[in-house]
């Protein structure tokens, strides 16, 4: 096997960056590189929910994912030009809103709805993994203004959330598939876990054939690890946030924002 790019070992992660409120208008927003992909978030809080929690007093998440037509080396068209979403994508933004509700108190949000808007400006490779870890940052910078506001009774999140991919590429376990070594890895698997090292999602395949029990524990491991590097970046990015909402939990629970006059969301025509 070749060196690996960017001359990292086989349990080496790719560069990260992750760079918090990297959109004006959005509630929260996140830009996350992992070597040459990279994944822009919104996160946006609407203050409803789908039918069947209305009433129920329970907030929900959700995520819509997409890729811009030159993320790829060759140009991709719109899903809206093709007049429907690929599968492809529907499955990807549906982990993404899976991965999320794990991580959060859903009661917490009341009646409200966050949404994470996904956007691949470069891929290669990893762009699900890392559309679930940079959606973590946007939603807690969202979720954490909120909470700053007093729009929020209490804090939702109830640990980190990342993901990372794992294979077997001639013979070596490697953490953090790039394009190049997912193409023509025998064994491709993307794990999704917390901060405090438990599983939320595997999604794990032979491409070549079939691997052992051991490989599969081995792999395991491998990515609790990189997910584990993964949740201290995310740490570091959300800092600025979390000090200020742990400042006003050490005060004691807000108070709910009294909602705001319609009269006044309007300026003069």
């Amino acid at each position: 096997m070749n060196e690996r790019a960017h001359g990292r070992s086989a349990g080496e992660l790719r560069p990260i960056e992750i760079t918090l409120g990297a959109m004006k208008f959005a509630d929260g927003s996140a830009l996350i590189e992992t070597g040459d992909t990279q994944v822009l978030v919104a996160a946006t809080l609407e203050n409803r929910v789908p039918p069947f929690l209305e009433g129920k007093g329970s907030g929900w998440i959700t995520a819509e994912y997409a890729m811009l037509p030159r993320a790829t080396s060759r140009r991709s068209a719109r899903e809206v030009t093709r007049g429907r979403q690929s599968g492809r994508s529907a499955e990807i933004q549906r982990l993404i809103g899976r991965s999320l509700r794990a991580a959060f108190d859903l009661r917490a949000l009341s009646d409200t709805t966050l949404i994470l808007d996904c956007d691949v400006l470069q891929a290669d490779g990893g762009t699900r993994t890392a559309s679930v870890t940079g959606a973590f940052v946007a939603a807690v910078h969202a979720l954490g203004e909120a909470f700053l506001r007093g729009d929020l009774k209490r804090w939702p999140v109830i640990d980190y959330v990342a993901a990372t991919s794992v294979g077997i590429f001639d013979g070596r376990l490697l953490l953090d598939l790039d394009a190049s070594e997912d193409q023509r890895a025998d064994v491709d698997m993307n794990v999704v876990g917390t901060g405090g090292g438990a599983l939320i999602e595997v999604q794990g395949t032979g491409e070549q054939g079939a691997f052992s029990r051991e490989q599969f524990d081995s792999l395991l491991d491998m990515a609790l690890t990189g997910i584990g590097r993964l949740v201290a970046e995310q740490r570091t990015a959300l800092a600025p946030v979390l000090e200020q909402v742990e400042a006003v939990e050490r005060k004691g629970t807000r108070r709910e924002a009294a909602p705001k006059d319609e009269k006044s969301l309007w300026g003069k025509p």
